[in-house]
This record gives structure tokens, sequence and C-alpha cells, in this order.
């Protein structure tokens, strides 16, 4: 079963509070000269400039807090992100407490700073928000912190010192945020191109072995070349240049992505253009071609071997299918939770967050062994399949867990999806290998958009609702009503 973060607060940039996955995809370690540039200017605070920065937001965080949202609050675009209520009660606070931490910060805290300013940048990448407004709010800040320290530093030397030191923090601090945010949607728009691949590809096996014929083709070209009297120049044989090279340029690299997989398969391709390129015109004997062919063979093995690996990704779990299940797995479900949210800003229509675990999953691999365990996991995906509707998304989200995408639903709607499904399970035992049947249950969560632009509110809620059925007796559907407690395992991110 999951857990997730409670929420976490993010509110440089009009960025609202917004969980953070507990299990985030792969870490990226944070630059070096990054944090040695945090060091530096953490290092510069001097004992009066802390002091000094402190009565500043002391005295001025509210006013600060006021200005910031009011001037976001008049951008239209900001409406998406923004509300009143939420300004009021979690953003202006929020904020307070971050210019608070930024400008008080010691050495020991550079860690939790760097930290801190990933997840905001991620979140204002999850959610889209431009990033000149993250811009505007840095500038706005900077500004009114200048007022703020020629009100109370007392001398223009120290106004000066604190105010360099102020504009150092805030400008890393953002620096920090859109290196994060630069990279979530790098991350982001990759994957949604590969869903739209995924979309248009019908059947990978047949894309796999047409590659690899075109590989086989270029192969016998070249051994045609090498082996006859006159092989000709180099260029025409190169393999960037055959089908398959110019198909991996252009297709090949859009749809795996920079992979480690890739990434070889181009250092192979360019050393063996660059062999028959240098060798070919001295090849003046059947000895040196056959000896030259044999090298580019070796290489077109180990780039065979590689493409063969790239595609068994694509074609189960890269491809955002279970390979057990065949549902989509949790790898496009951020793509269609933006898609949804977008729908949902323009046309109103409403979609729904069904999380759905089953009962008692581990005394099943205990009791009657993985095989039984995994015929279970097939049915249920078969009963979502049954019971949905064909604009509904389905994904087996790891484990025995599963989650469905319900579009254009009232809150009525998705409790009678969620009763059905529940219902399936319940009244349609398993069949067994030795003609036995074992009867499920589900436990399911149920949580609809509430208009919050990031994803992973309202999986937080569907989380939380399918543990509150979980402890309220198991087989049951449980509505987010807003006010649920978090799942077990979470933790904030405490500025």
């Amino acid at each position: 079963m999951t857990a997730r973060s409670a929420p976490a607060d993010a509110p440089v940039g009009a960025a609202p509070d917004a969980p953070a996955d507990a299990r985030p995809a792969s870490p990226v370690q944070p630059d070096p000269g990054l944090l040695a540039d945090w060091a530096r200017r953490v290092g510069a605070l001097s004992d009066g400039i802390r002091a000094l920065l402190a009565v500043v937001v002391a005295e001025g965080g509210p006013a600060v807090a006021d200005h910031f949202y009011g001037v976001m609050l008049e951008d239209p675009r900001a409406a998406r992100y923004l509300d009143v209520d939420q300004v009021r009660e979690r953003l202006k606070p929020s904020l307070q407490r971050w210019l608070a931490a930024l400008l008080a910060a010691r050495p020991g805290d550079i860690d939790a700073l760097q930290a801190t300013q990933e997840h905001v940048g991620q979140v204002h990448a999850r959610i889209g928000i431009p990033v000149d407004l993250v811009a505007r709010g840095g500038r706005m800040l900077k500004d009114d912190l200048h007022a703020g320290i020629r009100r109370h530093a007392g001398s223009d030397r120290l106004a000066l010192d604190a105010i360099v030191c102020a504009d150092g923090l805030v400008d890393i601090a953002l620096e920090s945020m859109t290196r994060a945010y630069t990279r979530s949607r790098e991350a982001a728009g990759q994957v949604d191109g590969a869903f739209r691949l995924f979309s248009l590809i019908q059947n990978i096996g047949t894309e796999r072995e047409r590659q690899r014929a075109l590989l086989l083709t270029w192969e016998n070209a070249l051994i045609y070349a090498l082996t006859s009297e006159h092989p000709g120049p180099p260029a025409p044989l190169q393999i960037s240049r055959s089908e398959f090279g110019l198909w991996f340029l252009h297709k090949g690299m859009a749809s795996f992505g920079d992979t480690t997989e890739t990434r070889e398969v181009n250092l192979i391709a360019a050393r063996m253009d660059s062999i028959l390129r240098a060798r070919l015109p001295e090849a003046d004997t059947i000895a040196a071609r056959r000896e030259l062919l044999d090298e580019l063979r070796a290489g077109a093995d180990a780039i065979r071997s590689l493409v063969t690996i790239m595609f068994d990704g694509i074609g189960d779990l890269e491809s955002g299918r279970d390979a057990l299940t065949r549902l989509l797995n949790r790898r496009f479900l951020p793509t269609i939770l933006r898609r949804e949210i977008a729908l949902q800003a323009n046309t109103g229509r409403q979609f729904a967050v069904l999380m759905l675990d089953l009962d008692h999953f581990k005394s099943i691999n205990d009791t009657h062994g993985h095989e039984a365990g995994d015929r279970a996991l097939k049915h249920v995906a078969a009963l979502l399949v049954d019971n949905t509707r064909g604009s509904d998304y389905l994904f087996r989200y790891g484990g025995e867990e599963f989650v469905v995408v319900l579009g254009s639903v009232s809150h009525e709607d998705a409790k009678a999806i969620a009763e059905g499904l529940r219902n399936a399970i319940a009244s349609s035992p398993v069949a067994l290998a030795d003609g036995s049947t074992l009867s499920l249950t589900g436990s399911i969560g149920v949580a609809v958009q509430d208009g919050h632009p990031d994803y992973e509110r309202v999986l937080a809620r569907a989380d939380a609702a399918m543990y509150a059925a979980k402890r309220g007796g198991r087989d049951r559907v449980v509505m987010d009503d807003g006010d649920l407690p978090d799942p077990p395992g979470v933790r904030a991110l405490q500025h």
C-alpha cells in the first residue's frame, strides 16, 4: 500500500500547498557548485545582519505577504493556482515561514534549504505555473525587503550589506527552484511524448522486428560491399546513413529517450562509422576487408542486443503497460491527471480518482502461493475493465493497488461506480489452478477533483480515503470529505 506525504507548503511564485510523493522518481544529486554558493552566502550573514533581517521579517512579514499575494491575485493566470481562502489560511503564513528560514539560515541548514527549494520547484513544474510569475515574485520580495531593511538598519553601511545578503539568498533560492522546475518539466515532457507514441504504436513487436530487419539489411549490404573487388566509398555504408540509423536518430531516440542503451547505441554507431571512414580506403586486400567486416559486424551485434533490450522495455513496463495485468502502469498517471486537470479547468467537467487496494493480499500469497496472487491480480484487472467505461483509465499502481481515473463524473457518479466495482470484486471469486475458488474483497478510496491544480493532491486524497476504508473494516468505499487523516507513513516537508 502507498504512503504519501502530508501537504507541504510551496509559497514562492504563487504556488499552492501540495503533497510530495513519498516514492519520488529517480533522485538527482544537488549541484556541488550550487551547494558551495549556498555555503558562501549563508556564511556571509553576520550576527548584525541576521538580527536586522529577523526584525524585518517579523515586523514586515505580514505586509510583504499581503503585497505579494495581492499582486499575484490580480494576474488572471494566477486564478488557476490561487483562491482567497487558500491565500489567507495557508500561503501567507507559509511565505513568512519561508522567508524567515531563508534569511536566518546557518551552515547546518544548507542541505534542508536546498531540498526545500527543489521541492518548491517540482511543485511549480507539476502544476505548470508560469515561470515568469516566479521571477516576478522574487523581484517583489526583494523590493519589499529592501524597503524594510532601510527602515530598520540605522546605518547606510549595514543596510547595504544586508540588502546584498538578502538579494543573494533570494536569488540562489530561485535558481535552485528553477533548476528543479526545468528538470521536472523536461522529464514530464519526455513522458508525455512517450505516451503519445505509446498511444499510436499498435504493435510494438512488429516495429521491433522491422528495425531488426533494417539492421540486418544494412549488415548484408556491408558484407556484399566488403567482399567485392571494389567496395566503393565509405559514406554510403555508414550505419548512421542506413534506414535503421535514420530511424534511430529521428524516431528511436524520441521513443526511448535519453537512456543508457540509447547513449550506448549512439557511441557504438559513431565508433563504427569512424572506423569505416578511416580504414576502408586503406583496406586493399581481402584479408584487411575481412578484418574490418568482422569488427563492424561485432558492433552491429551489440546494437542489435541493445535494440532488443529497448523494445522489450517499451513493450511492457516502459510502454506504460503492466506486464501481468496489461493495465497501464503508474508511469503515465501524471500525464493523464495533468490532462484531466486541464480539461476540468477549461470545461468545468470534474474527474475522480479511485484508489483500490485488495484486502488481505499478503495472506493470499502466504497461504495459496504467488501464482494464486497473480491470478487474483489479473482477475481484478479484468473486473475493472468490465465494470468501467471506455473513457476511464485503469492503472496497476503497484503491488495489490489499482488506480481508476474517471472522467466527467459527479460526486454521485464516482461513488456509484466505486460501489459497483467493490460489489463486482466481492461477488466474483477467482478460480485457482486446483479448481477451487477464492473470495476477494477490495477497499476503495474516492476523491473528486476539487479544482486544485496539483495532481498529487487528488491522489493523496484518494489514498487517504482508501486507508480510511481499510481502517473502517475493509470491503467498503470511502469518499474523501476533505478532512481525512493522512495515510500511515507520511511525512511533511517542514520549512
